[in-house]
């Protein structure tokens, strides 16, 4: 009696620690897509904007942005545990952004109209997604909630094979497939929770379709 008790409360903590640990990973893979689309509308409103800006400067602002989304497009493909990488790509995204500010704000201060002023908020709001979406990629499950569950999993493991071996008998069918089912979820979670590895990706085809068409765009123009 006391052991069907212990089992049924691991369970019941088992459940409530997997519904709460998919919860926040399927938050956190929402918010990881909603921000590709994010930044990927800011970078399109900011190029369709340097349509309105005066040459020469228009041309060299759209050679730096292309360059920032070639460079934004390249680090989708790199692991979360690619420390170095990740640093590299980031730090030579924000050089490709500085280089596109430079430009843009030296033509706004000596021809400051509403094109330019556009331009320049269309970037602000560039750089503040491209801040968003690398932040998404650093928030995760807590780890302790994960330890937890792996303690609690591994507990009532030991006790689901505890219980039929003190009656004499080999566990059924219904417990290793109730196991089955639990490592499966975990996995789940796990998965969920790390993006750019595993079998479940965050989409990156808004980026990946926008870096394509803007270098192609270049190419007609050069």
């Amino acid at each position: 009696a006391q052991i069907s008790a212990l089992q049924a409360s691991l369970l019941g903590l088992m459940a409530l620690l997997l519904g709460f640990s998919l919860s926040l990973a399927l938050g956190r893979y929402d918010s990881r897509s909603a921000a590709v689309v994010t930044e990927a509308n800011a970078i399109g409103t900011a190029w369709l904007r340097t349509d309105l800006l005066p040459e020469p400067g228009r041309r060299e602002v759209r050679a730096a942005l292309a360059d920032y989304v070639a460079i934004r497009e390249q680090a989708v493909s790199v692991t979360l545990v690619d420390d170095a990488t990740r640093a590299q790509k980031r730090g030579e995204a924000e050089a490709a952004f500085a280089r596109t500010w430079e430009i843009a704000s030296a033509i706004a201060r000596t021809d400051p109209n509403p094109a330019t002023v556009a331009m320049t908020n269309a970037l602000n709001d560039m750089i503040d997604a491209f801040g968003e979406r690398d932040a998404e990629l650093d928030r995760h499950v807590p780890e302790p909630v994960l330890y937890l569950l792996f303690l609690t999993f591994i507990f009532l493991g030991w006790m689901l094979g505890f219980a039929p071996r003190v009656a004499g008998e080999r566990p059924p069918l219904t417990v290793v497939a109730m196991i089955v089912l639990i490592v499966l979820l975990l996995f789940v979670i796990i998965d969920l929770d790390r993006p750019r590895r595993g079998l479940i990706e965050v989409d990156q085809n808004p980026l990946r379709t926008l870096a394509a068409s803007i270098s192609a765009e270049m190419a007609r123009t050069e």
